[in-house]
């Protein structure tokens, strides 16, 4: 049985520049420090993604998966569904949703569900699941906050 686990974060950047960054799969590798490559699979017709293949190395969890994503018309919501079973991963469903703070800065968060093929202990996944969030927004955070420094 998989949870549902959300956690929000602030960055000091407009909505639409978040977006980018989040779009932008192919660069993760630079920035994420788990995942080791990205392959774009599909994309819409309008460019955007709608299958990722990661290849994830995060120490004791090295897997990979497809992802299915899905756009908000404005971006304010992209969220994403594992397309098949990897081997460390039954299910994987998560979202980010970007939400305009009116100040140039955005609040983002992430939920995510993720239902292992291995067995974990609840307070150990909860314990996994809360590292993982955090690291992931820290992150971005830092990845849009530098990218606008270079504007």
């Amino acid at each position: 049985m998989a949870d549902s686990s959300t956690q929000s974060i602030v960055i000091a950047a407009p909505p639409d520049r978040v977006a980018a960054v989040i779009c932008d799969f192919r660069h993760y590798p630079e920035w994420t420090e788990a995942v080791k490559s990205v392959e774009v699979v599909e994309e819409y017709e309008d460019g955007y993604a709608s299958q990722v293949r990661f290849v994830l190395d995060a120490g004791v969890m090295a897997d990979e998966y497809t992802l299915a994503y899905g756009y908000a018309e404005d971006l304010s919501r992209i969220e994403w569904h594992l397309v098949a079973p990897s081997r460390m991963q039954k299910r994987q469903v998560g979202s980010y949703d970007l939400d305009d703070n009116g100040d140039g800065s955005c609040t983002v968060t992430y939920t995510l569900e993720v239902e292992l093929s291995v067995g974990m202990l609840g307070m150990f996944r909860r314990k996994a699941e809360k590292m993982i969030m955090d690291t992931a927004l820290k992150q971005l955070k830092g990845r849009v906050e530098r990218s606008g420094a270079a504007q």
